[in-house]
């Protein structure tokens, strides 16, 4: 019986099971997390944010040359397949009106709160050589994006930052007059307070560790404008929505992650409602998780093909 991570997308490079030896020679610390599971399989506790930090080091390293990715203990630990699976599904609608998938900087992406992580950029631009401009509210944030672009130069002139003043605007003060994007992607904040994500986060701990903690922990990281805001995914996403009209002849693609299934009708009632040309909902499959790409675009379909 194959092991192959068969929900992932056909190009995603962490489809098969991770070659822990490979892996913790990259990053040596890693092995002090490895164990083999009941199923004699490798693995590790991914509900340990230093183990998960330590895998996704040596991922990063290993299959994308990212050297010295490090993030504070605080901050977001994003499981890596399931990034590229975005950033693979992104390059699957561009292709639907080049005819492949376009490469190099001539595709300029923009990423929505890109975290202290920066994993969507990195990826972008080593799967695709895709130019990339991450943003985020938190100053903290982008220093520490800024630390990962310091110790690998080559990814300086491709991916730049831009701090968001106003946390009541996504693309106001991000996109200038003069700029323009193939597409832009974000992971919105999925809940809407801190009690409702501390609940979800001691949930995925159980689901992970068949354990019976009641005590609630943000054992995967993460501060407050990556986890909840105020009337969470719907009310973030709707207001991406409202604000892309502004710029619809400056981004071909709008894209962003719908976690919750329900929040799709009222999203694209809303689409239907701001005269978005066109939208799909595409959904990718993480393991037991379904997420979920909303893409959008006011480009007419004969202009699309002449953006790239």
């Amino acid at each position: 019986m194959s092991t192959e991570k068969s929900s992932l997308h056909t190009r995603n490079l962490h489809r098969n099971p991770y070659d822990f030896d490979q892996l913790i020679s990259c990053v040596p610390e890693l092995k002090h997390y490895v164990f083999v599971n009941a199923y004699q399989t490798a693995t590790i506790n991914f509900s340990l944010p230093k183990a998960v930090k330590l895998l996704n080091k040596a991922l990063l390293l290993h299959f994308y040359n990212i050297k010295n990715w490090d993030i504070p203990d605080a901050n977001l630990c994003p499981p890596i397949p399931g990034r590229a699976d975005y950033v693979h599904y992104i390059a699957d609608l561009l292709a639907e009106h080049q005819g492949k998938i376009p490469l190099g900087n001539s595709v300029s992406g923009l990423d929505i709160g890109t975290g202290a992580n920066l994993v969507y950029p990195l990826l972008a631009h080593r799967s695709y050589g895709w130019k990339m401009l991450g943003t985020d509210i938190n100053q903290d944030s982008l220093e520490n994006a800024q630390r990962i672009l310091d110790h690998n130069p080559d990814l300086s002139s491709v991916i730049q930052l831009k701090k968001q003043p106003n946390p009541d605007y996504i693309f106001r003060n991000i996109i200038g007059s003069g700029d323009r994007f193939t597409f832009s992607m974000c992971n919105p904040p999925f809940h809407d307070s801190e009690a409702s994500a501390l609940k979800g986060n001691l949930r995925k701990t159980k689901n992970i560790n068949h354990s019976k903690s009641k005590k609630p922990v943000l054992n995967f990281g993460g501060q407050q404008s990556e986890l909840w805001c105020e009337g969470g995914e719907l009310a973030f996403i709707s207001k991406m929505i409202e604000e892309s009209i502004q710029y619809s002849s400056q981004v071909l693609w709008f894209t962003c992650l719908v976690s919750k299934k329900d929040n799709l009708y009222k999203l694209t009632t809303l689409l239907k409602k701001v005269k978005a040309i066109d939208f799909k909902t595409i959904d990718m499959a993480q393991g037991q998780k379904i997420s979920r790409m909303l893409a959008w675009t006011f480009v007419a379909e004969k202009d699309r093909r002449g953006w790239i």
